[in-house]
């Protein structure tokens, strides 16, 4: 979040200080207000609905592609990164289309218009009626949820990263020259509006998502990306209607494209020139000589000195933009009780942008003065190699909590194997006996066994025997499947054989489910929720229910009995048997924990919050700033366009990891990418060693004055001919 506010605001800065463009109407006198442009209160509301319906979205997505689409982890991980990824490359062909084409004014409303209908699409996408044909509140044709849903994203990604350079740029075209100052405190509200609809969208949405809608009461998706898709649609509305108090520049051309062409004709121009024939150049850009000016080739000389540091930096972003993806997965294996405050999983991302706000102005007043009283000598470049190792850190505490979290985790069957745990709903306790495989348990009423693991070819059936009569049950599994063994001995030796829930709950829920042994149960619900009527040894289907204690009514022989269950934690899966009637008041239900609830605290992630908000701070905002010192004044934006792409190259790192990595344990992957990273931060730390830093002022000063004196000559060359011609 924070990361590409300080963009818009260097970007900003920059741009519109020193290559701000000629207006149409420079006579024309805009409305004030205490000074300030009145046009720019419409372009900092835009921003904020912009923000909050890009992050707002973007807050829910991984744990929609999983819980919803129903991929794995590593595939919803692949495509949140391929969709980040496509959002930063998309500013190169906004900032080409408003500076060639549109202009900005046109470019921003004919992309936010893009943009919306993405949003209302993915809107449209996680409604699960529409392929829902049996009713049961779960989507039955996923491939036109997964279509739409494609679609949505590919014209959120165009639209918000199309408008991503012009918005920014197109807010302080709106001053005067002489407004520097005003200028620059728009600057900060402009950053904050960023911020601002960032954290509040990332705190909203996730509750949005955890309302219930539909006829069968399901998460609702539909309302998390409706209200961000609503705050763009707003956004759009806000932007147009300030259109008449703008002031609007023609395209100019634009300079990324300029300098791609200069450096493609250098590059063609070596090929075409390889024999010994033709001398050797310096650089390969002076073999642009002969079409382009010297002065433009020094200057992309600079700016190819400074790309070719942010060769290494994409590691970092591919670390860095995790936080929303498999450190959102991680919490939703977690506790996320707060002292009676309950965090949603993809809640948590919000402590990166309230560290943000701690940390920049701790670490420029405190930490840097602090540095520098200790006389060494902390430039720009160490500054980042700083930051590198820090967000590898982080990773390697993300290990260190996954590895705690597994511990905690079941061990579901793989391969050839399965498993079967037996529970005696009846009165007497039961000694039972896997036939084949020479295990024995003794089982009390309402008790059960552990989950064995067994193969599941070599159990063929389970003597049961009640001290009184006994009973050899034939016993058909499947692979990687965990089962239940339902007993009772009312009124004689019965059974029946349950498929268990194979994984954790999904987003941190408890699954329920009720068997009985009465003749009948009617109207069983649990909170409202209607789990339909049992008889004798059946049992309902699994239902999920957030943390807390819900109420559970029923009727039973005529009498409506109600009571309480006990507190749910986060993640966990209950069987709750029905085994007495309701003619008194304490009558008891027993639970049976098919899973444990997760208790891992996600108070344990904020270390590795706490380490790569650290390592943004330090990295990313030194960046910026090495990057702008080291370029010529009009080479800006072309260093912008390749700071987004570093963050793109980032993204595109982890869709191939995830996707193309044979790696089953998290925590490995973890400790891979904070591997990789601490490799490249020595290969960065060494170039940075060897690096020069320069005074673009000053080279450039240089090539005016060579420029200014080559004119003289000319001027008195010229005058001398125009002497010896008269003479």
């Amino acid at each position: 979040m924070s990361q590409q506010a300080l963009i818009n605001l260097l970007f900003l800065k920059f741009f519109t200080d020193e290559e701000k463009e000629p207006e149409k109407h420079p006579k024309r006198s805009m409305p004030h207000i205490f000074g300030y442009p009145i046009s720019i209160c419409f372009i900092i509301v835009n921003e904020f609905c912009e923000r909050f319906s890009y992050y707002g979205m973007r807050a829910v997505l991984v744990i929609y592609f999983r819980y919803f689409l129903l991929w794995d982890e590593d595939l919803s991980t692949a495509v949140y990164h391929g969709f980040v990824a496509l959002c930063y490359l998309a500013p190169l062909l906004g900032a080409i289309i408003a500076d060639s084409w549109l202009g900005k004014f046109k470019t921003i409303v004919y992309l936010s218009i893009v943009y919306t209908i993405g949003q209302v699409v993915i809107s449209i996408s996680s409604i699960a009626a529409l392929s829902d044909t049996t009713g049961d509140g779960h989507p039955e044709n996923l491939s036109m949820h997964i279509g739409l849903s494609m679609l949505g994203l590919l014209l959120i990604a165009f639209g918000t990263g199309g408008i991503k350079p012009c918005v920014s740029a197109f807010g302080g075209d709106q001053f005067e020259d002489h407004q520097e100052d005003k200028r620059r405190r728009f600057f900060s509200i402009f950053y904050l509006s960023i911020n601002a609809g960032s954290l509040i969208s990332t705190i909203i949405t996730p509750i949005l998502r955890e309302q219930k809608c539909g006829k069968v009461p399901q998460p609702c998706y539909p309302l998390a990306f409706g209200i961000p898709g609503a705050l763009m649609a707003v956004a759009l509305v806000v932007f147009i209607g300030g259109s008449s108090l703008y002031k609007k520049s023609s395209p100019q051309g634009n300079v990324v494209l300029k300098v791609s062409k200069c450096i493609a004709y250098a590059i063609r121009n070596r090929f075409r020139h390889r024999s010994d024939e033709y001398p050797k150049r310096n650089h390969f850009m002076d073999w642009a000589s002969d079409r382009y000016d010297e002065h433009l080739i020094a200057q992309i000389k600079m700016v190819l000195k400074v790309l070719f540091m942010y060769i290494p930096l994409p590691m970092f972003w591919a670390l860095f933009d995790q936080q929303g993806s498999r450190w959102t997965l991680q919490a939703i294996a977690m506790n996320g009780n707060f002292g009676g405050l309950d965090i949603q999983p993809d809640q948590m991302q919000t402590v990166n942008p309230i560290l943000i706000l701690f940390l920049v102005p701790f670490v420029d007043t405190i930490v840097y003065p602090l540095i520098a009283k200790c006389k060494f000598n902390f430039t720009p470049l160490r500054k980042m190699t700083v930051g590198m190792f820090l967000a590898a850190l982080a990773f390697i505490a993300a290990a260190l909590v996954q590895v705690q979290i597994d511990k905690t985790l079941p061990h579901f069957p793989v391969g050839d194997q399965s498993q079967i745990k037996i529970i005696n709903v009846g009165k007497t306790g039961i000694n039972v006996t896997l036939n084949g495989l020479s295990q024995s348990y003794i089982v009390q009423p309402s008790q059960a066994t552990d989950y064995i693991s067994v193969p599941t070819t070599d159990l063929k059936n389970i003597g049961v025997h009640d001290g009184k009569q006994s009973k050899v049950i034939p016993i058909q599994l499947s692979n990687n499947i965990r089962h239940t063994l339902l007993v009772t001995d009312l009124p004689d030796l019965d059974d029946v054989l349950l498929a268990d829930i194979n994984s954790k709950p999904e987003e941190g829920k408890n699954a329920i489910r009720f068997v009985t042994t009465l003749t009948s149960v009617d109207n069983l619900k649990m909170d409202s929720v209607d789990i339909g009527n049992l008889t004798r040894l059946s049992v309902s289907n699994y239902t999920l229910f957030t943390k807390g204690s819900k109420k559970i009514t029923f009727i039973s022989n005529g009498n409506e009995c109600s009571q309480h269950s006990k507190t749910f934690g986060y993640g966990s899966s209950y069987t709750i048997i029905i085994n007495e009637t309701c003619t008194s008041q304490d009558f008891k239900l027993n639970y049976i924990e098919d899973i444990k609830a997760n208790s891992v605290h996600m108070a344990l992630q904020i270390p590795q919050y706490i380490l790569i908000t650290t390592g943004e701070v330090v990295f990313s905002v030194t960046g910026l700033e090495f990057s702008y010192s080291q370029a010529p004044s009009n080479m800006k934006s072309v260093l912008q366009a390749g700071w987004l792409l570093t963050n793109a190259f980032g993204n595109i790192i982890v869709l191939i990891v995830a996707e193309a990595s044979t790696i089953q344990q998290q925590w490995a992957e973890y400790i891979l990418f904070a591997a990789l990273l601490i490799a490249v931060s020595i290969i960065f730390g060494i170039m940075a060693r060897y690096y020069t830093y320069v005074d673009p002022k000053l080279v450039e000063a240089e090539y005016e004055e060579k420029e200014l004196s080559r004119k003289k000559e000319e001027e008195l060359n010229a005058n001398q001919v125009t002497a010896q011609s008269e003479f």
